[in-house]
């Protein structure tokens, strides 16, 4: 199969390029396209046999549900069957936004896409390029755009790279500016839970709704014998390197760990912040803040493997803000934890 590369701005996209890929969608093809939060892999949510072939390519287990997108609020009445008070107030706060609902399902909604539940994942991107695609196109089925459990697309070249030749076309709309997959709330009925951090963060959604209880799968404490939601049952965004994390309570043992792992294996260090280390195998993550570090995080999980490392000590950080999505990725790829 010959997969078709747009390449566009990502903040005014060529129209007749954006075109050819809803026509693409509509028809029960296959398109990568950027989100503010990671690249998705997308169908149309209305196709089953197009969703069905997001999970064959993907290599996706069918009991993992995946996310429909929206570009407005019109699309919402033909994807779910009710909007809880809850989650008008948190759709009209975060939406567009890297905020995905958990909503009983409309009729229209194949199976395929919930992983035979009752509900379904919905959110509605504040991506120019995504927005405009899923205006023309329709609700859009998609996860994100890489092969299952393996590190998460933040640019279009890591879309090449699992997928050229699979599906029928990948829209280049440059670097995503989150970095990391978007938050996930469910029972909008009652106290509004936490499934997946992510760049809406509990604090933010604490100030919009009041209580919102943490699940133990938002920090990666537990495995589920079946997904409620996207991400919460399977390992996740792990490079080929083993990775080992280290907690922020055993920070300070960092350069310890490495030294001692390295003489085993080709390894390399992820750091939070430069610490004045100089050495080739140390790999900064950022300048200090937690968003650039979650902006960089899959980037420089994916150089691990290109660089041809065979295990990376990664720094964790504390879990305020956005830290608790950095360290519920970070559990889930990992091989060993250090406390």
């Amino acid at each position: 199969m010959e997969t078709k590369i747009y390449r566009v701005s990502p903040t005014r996209p060529a129209a007749w390029k954006i075109k050819e890929c809803a026509q693409i969608l509509k028809t029960g093809g296959l398109v990568g396209f950027p989100t503010e939060t990671v690249y998705g892999l997308g169908a149309s949510a209305f196709l089953d046999a197009a969703v069905k072939r997001i999970f064959e390519v993907k290599g996706r287990p069918a009991d993992n549900p995946v996310i429909v997108h929206i570009s407005n609020l019109s699309q919402l009445e033909s994807v779910v069957s009710e909007m809880p008070e809850k989650a008008r107030k948190l759709a009209e706060k975060f939406w567009p936004g890297p905020l995905t609902l958990v909503l009983s399902k409309g009729d229209k909604i194949p199976s395929s896409v919930t992983a035979n539940l009752d509900t379904v994942a919905v959110r509605m991107p504040s991506h120019a390029v995504a927005r405009m695609l899923i205006e023309l196109a329709g609700p859009v089925a998609a996860p994100s755009a890489n092969i299952s459990g393996r590190v998460s697309p933040t640019k279009a070249e890591h879309v090449i790279a699992d997928f050229y030749g699979k599906i029928e076309a990948i829209i280049d709309g440059g670097n995503t500016e989150i970095g990391l997959e978007s938050t996930v709330v469910g029972n909008l009925d009652g106290v509004p839970l936490l499934l997946r951090p992510g760049g809406i963060t509990v604090e933010m959604l604490t100030r919009a709704v009041g209580k919102v209880e943490i699940h133990p799968a938002a920090r990666a404490e537990i495995e589920f014998a079946h997904a409620v939601a996207p991400g919460m049952k399977y390992r996740h965004y792990s490079p080929a390197a083993s990775v080992v994390l280290v907690e922020p309570s055993a920070s300070g043992r960092i350069f310890e760990v490495f030294e001692a792992k390295k003489n085993a294996k080709k390894t390399c260090l992820l750091l939070f912040r430069n610490r004045g280390k100089s050495a080739e195998d140390v790999i900064v993550g950022s300048r200090g803040t937690k968003e650039e570090y979650a902006r960089n995080l899959f980037r420089l999980l994916r150089e691990v493997d290109k660089r041809g490392y065979e295990l990376v000590v990664v720094e964790g950080v504390d879990e305020e803000g956005i830290g608790l999505a950095i360290m519920n990725r970070l559990r889930k790829c990992a091989s060993e934890i250090l406390r």
